[in-house]
């Protein structure tokens, strides 16, 4: 799911488990971590702030998206070496991948593609949440790296989701269903028959699958993360989740 701050990719700890025993990280490894957090962090800050100016000088959403897609675009496809940090950090490829993909799927294949739903207060909407998200995620695992986490930012990271998770949910399952109608009425990204490859695949129904995925999967992480943060802020430090 999109919306979710379940990812790990992105973390790393000097220290970490290993068969039930702290391994530390490599100085290259604990490095190039600190430099992809740090570089995310400020390139999700630099996407909201461009986001408070345009609001502030136009006093509208409208072509917001367009304002800022570029910065959108670039930093949450640099996510994807997320998929390669599993290696390295020993979370999970499954989970990671899911949601990076998810996150790329919901930027590239729904809001660039169906230019009319860019101006969508839900689009608005999963932008506000993915970029405090992903602020308050990138600089709690920067600062652990540094072994210098501040409360605040540990407090924010187990208590914004609350909040931010369904909120962030209800605006990409809005946005898709947005997206509905120019999808079916142009047929685009389907493939019908008779054709070469003898398949077929329409896009409007997928996406119909893809919305209705979410009933499965969103009570599944979320409460995950609300026993992630009861362990977390009841003094047992937790900085990957277990599978």
């Amino acid at each position: 799911m999109a919306a979710s701050e379940e990812n790990g990719g992105g973390n790393g700890s000097v220290e970490e488990k290993e068969n039930g025993k702290k391994r530390r990280l490599g100085a290259v490894a604990t490095a190039w971590l600190i430099f992809y957090n740090v570089a995310m962090t400020a390139g999700w800050l630099v996407l909201g702030i461009a986001m408070v100016r345009f609001y502030m000088q136009k006093g509208t959403h409208k072509g917001l998206f367009r304002s800022v897609q570029k910065t959108l675009k670039f930093f949450q496809t640099f996510a994807l070496l997320e998929v390669v940090h599993c290696a390295i950090v020993h979370t999970s490829v499954l989970v990671t991948g899911v949601q990076v993909s998810s996150r790329i799927f919901m930027v590239w294949f729904i809001t660039h593609s169906i230019k009319q739903i860019q101006n969508e207060e839900s689009v608005i909407l999963f932008l506000v949440v993915w970029t405090v998200t992903e602020i308050t995620r990138y600089s709690f695992y920067t600062f652990n790296l540094l072994n210098h986490l501040p409360y605040f930012i540990k407090w924010a990271r187990y208590n914004f989701f609350i909040i931010l998770y369904p909120v962030g949910v209800a605006g990409e399952l809005l946005t898709i269903y947005a997206a509905l109608p120019y999808v079916k009425k142009t047929g685009m990204f389907s493939l019908r028959l008779p054709n070469k490859y003898n398949v077929s695949f329409d896009y409007y129904y997928f996406l119909i699958v893809i919305m209705f995925s979410y009933i499965p999967l969103f009570p599944q992480l979320y409460f995950h993360m609300l026993r992630q943060r009861r362990k977390v802020l009841h003094g047992e430090v937790i900085v990957e989740k277990d599978d």
